[in-house]
């Protein structure tokens, strides 16, 4: 899933602002750091994910009968092989 960078800045101040909620949770480091250490990980997931749909679309695009996208059999594949990619990772 793709998300811009305004979404994944609004999702960075929700994050930190219910980790402050936590009274479970004491910061060493200020908020804004905790929210770019936020946006960063969120970065790096989406990254993954991407990596993780190329690969699984790679795999139906390889059949030797065309799928095409969207159909049932296309969803059951790209989820087959969607989870293929997770396991390895």
């Amino acid at each position: 899933m793709r998300l811009s960078r305004e979404k994944v800045n609004k999702l960075s101040h929700l994050i930190t602002e219910e980790l402050v909620r936590l009274e479970d949770i004491e910061f060493i480091e200020d908020r804004n750091t905790i929210r770019l250490e936020v946006v960063k990980i969120v970065g790096e997931e989406l990254k993954k994910e991407e990596v993780l749909d190329k690969e699984a679309r790679k795999k139906i695009e390889s059949q030797k009968k065309t799928v095409p996208e969207g159909s049932l059999e296309w969803d059951i594949l790209y989820r087959k092989y969607y989870a293929e990619e997770v396991k390895k990772l």
